[in-house]
């Protein structure tokens, strides 16, 4: 690999010549043009598997930046390789499908939720590392939402508490995510339900002390306006686990020690 020296800078390719820069390095780099053109992989009968695969790593990538979405006011409980984790899940998912073409298989989240479930937002971090007492989950009617159910427990024995932390809250959220089909007008994949896609309902328990022993806890998440999902839409419940500092009247929330898992697919 050639590395300019010269005082013109420039990017792009001249001739068979490539030029570019290195993410980290510095200078401009030069190397000889290869591999196939676009054009040639867009049309060429010997790229129509490589096509294939891109329409449908399109679609998955897709998916997942819907659910990432879905839960976005949460990110802060995400890792940051959660977008490649998300898509191979969602790749698996879609391998799943066997009644179109390749190319062009659906993305059936409803009817293959086992491979969503468990989801740590932070594989470095999982909700059971951090939150030791159970819980259960209760679909509410026509999956209008679910109900979070934990007994009474003590912080200091069934939360790992960051140092620091003064206070936690529970996180309990649902979103609804459709399943997604190739459409040949956009040449892309579409959700089946596209009104009810992205569709979220989120609660949370008051600012707990770590300190001490916490009530029973229910709390219920619901989509907006009583929505009842359609058959074709998934429902992604999560639970989380926040902590905070407590200077004066105001909770700061901590950028590390936030956990949060996709517990269930319903």
């Amino acid at each position: 690999m050639a590395r300019q020296k010269g005082l013109i800078k420039y990017v792009g390719t001249i001739g068979d010549v490539r030029h570019f820069k290195i993410k980290g390095e510095k200078g401009y780099f030069a190397g000889m043009v290869g591999g196939p053109t676009a054009e040639q992989v867009l049309t060429g009968d010997e790229f129509k598997r490589t096509r294939e695969n891109m329409s449908e790593f399109g679609g998955c990538a897709k998916v997942g930046k819907a659910i990432r979405t879905a839960f976005s006011p949460l990110k802060h409980m995400f890792n940051r390789r959660l977008t490649g984790t998300l898509t191979a899940i969602v790749k698996r998912i879609n391998l799943e499908d066997g009644s179109e073409a390749r190319g062009q298989r659906a993305i059936l989240i409803t009817q293959m939720p086992q491979h969503l479930q468990g989801l740590d937002f932070d594989p470095n971090l999982s909700l059971t590392s951090v939150l030791r007492s159970p819980f259960d989950i209760e679909e509410l009617a026509g999956r209008k939402g679910s109900t979070l159910m934990v007994p009474i427990f003590n912080p200091q024995n069934f939360l790992k508490v960051p140092s620091g932390a003064s206070h936690f809250r529970l996180v309990n959220a649902v979103a609804a995510v459709s399943d997604f089909v190739f459409s040949p007008e956009t040449n892309g994949y579409e959700p089946k339900e596209a009104d009810q896609n992205g569709v979220t309902g989120t609660a949370y328990t008051d600012y707990l002390d770590v300190t001490k022993e916490t009530p029973e806890t229910k709390l219920e998440a619901k989509f907006l306006n009583d929505m009842e999902p359609k058959a074709d839409v998934a429902v992604l419940n999560a639970v989380g686990v926040e902590f905070f500092q407590k200077v004066g009247d105001n909770f700061y929330l901590f950028a590390s020690g936030n956990a949060m898992q996709l517990v269930d697919v319903f």
